[in-house]
């Protein structure tokens, strides 16, 4: 699959997700397997672009190529001069979000609120890629609520205005993630469109990514959710994919080595204190599956150095390779 002069290979994407697909992630996935990462979504409103959170947001030394970044908001003026900036920066791909169903988001008419209103939603695609000289994509839902699922309508006009690829999430905004996915609303929008078009939406497992492919005829998947603490899952589909064969699941040793390692990216790029704070949803994420879960989270939170953090998830993952129970505090 190709995104302008860009080839996607594999077609396994990591979707955009706000507070997890930061730099140290999407380096990861990266190096795991996936063939393009989104960062997480950059707003366009200037006044906040040299926060701290957005300096980091939009920091791309040493990343892969392409390097797509994700902008989000409803101002067609403000988001053609936000996908500028971002190229200024790195950006060698523009996503534009209308996929987000967060209130926070929609309250203020962005993310899947757009696809209420498609004669902005065809201003915005216009606009931005009007802006800039490199290839914009746009990922949307299937609408905004099962009775207004309108994405070939939007699909079209993000086509005519030159919107290089599309991604579909299937889902309406008010299901937010609840329900299943549905892909018969993605199969009808790739069967109209000429560009490329990725499916999104409960994908988790290789099988899953070989049969939504088939199901949609989608030229690529994009994987959110399941990736959190699962970053290997892209490559194992990518495998699959290419060659009908799964992968076994990484050992505890396996993810004890990629987790320590995310750990030490987080603390690098975020500082000590931030990256410490930072790094404590991710470490839920990798041990959500043990039954002592909840008493590993409640005991490495309580981490407030690196070095202690480090050491907590050692010893745990240690005896997880040793085939031993981690020994964890009765308190927590």
């Amino acid at each position: 699959m190709r995104i302008g002069p860009h080839l996607i290979d594999p077609k396994v994407i990591l979707a955009p997700m706000a507070g997890v697909t930061d730099k140290p992630f999407r380096l990861l996935c990266k190096r795991l397997g996936a063939g393009l990462a989104v960062s997480e979504m950059t707003i366009s409103d200037p006044r906040f672009w040299n926060t701290s959170k957005s300096r980091t947001r939009m920091d791309h030394v040493g990343e892969p190529d392409p390097v797509s970044v994700q902008i989000a908001g409803t101002d067609p003026a403000a988001l053609a001069e936000a996908a500028r900036f971002n190229v200024d920066h790195g950006a060698q791909i523009i996503d534009i979000n209308m996929g987000c169903p967060a209130k926070k988001v929609c309250n203020v008419l962005a993310g899947s609120a757009l696809m209420r209103d498609p004669r902005l939603v065809a201003r915005i695609v216009e606009a931005v890629v009007a802006a800039v000289d490199v290839p914009v994509t746009l990922k949307i839902r299937t609408g905004w609520n099962p009775d207004n699922r309108n994405a070939p309508e939007i699909a079209r006009i993000a086509e005519d205005a030159g919107i290089q690829a599309l991604a579909v999430h299937g889902r309406t905004r008010d299901q937010h993630y609840t329900g299943q996915a549905e892909y018969d609303t993605i199969a009808a929008v790739k069967a109209m469109l000429k560009i490329p078009v990725i499916a999104n939406g409960d994908i988790d497992s290789p099988q899953k990514a070989a049969f939504v492919l088939d199901r949609t005829g989608c030229d690529a998947v994009m994987i959110g959710r399941a990736a959190q603490g699962r970053p290997w899952l892209l490559g194992h589909i990518a495998h699959y994919l290419r060659t009908g064969e799964q992968l076994a699941e990484p050992s505890p040793a396996q993810v004890r080595d990629i987790l320590l390692g995310h750990l030490e990216a987080l603390h690098a790029f975020y500082g000590e204190e931030m990256g410490v704070r930072i790094a404590r949803k991710h470490l839920g994420w990798y041990a959500k599956d043990r039954p002592e879960n909840a008493a590993f989270r409640a005991v490495v939170n309580r981490a407030q150095s690196a070095d202690e953090q480090l050491r907590l998830t050692r010893d745990y993952f240690d005896a997880l390779a040793a085939g031993v129970s981690p020994a964890l505090p009765a308190a927590a």
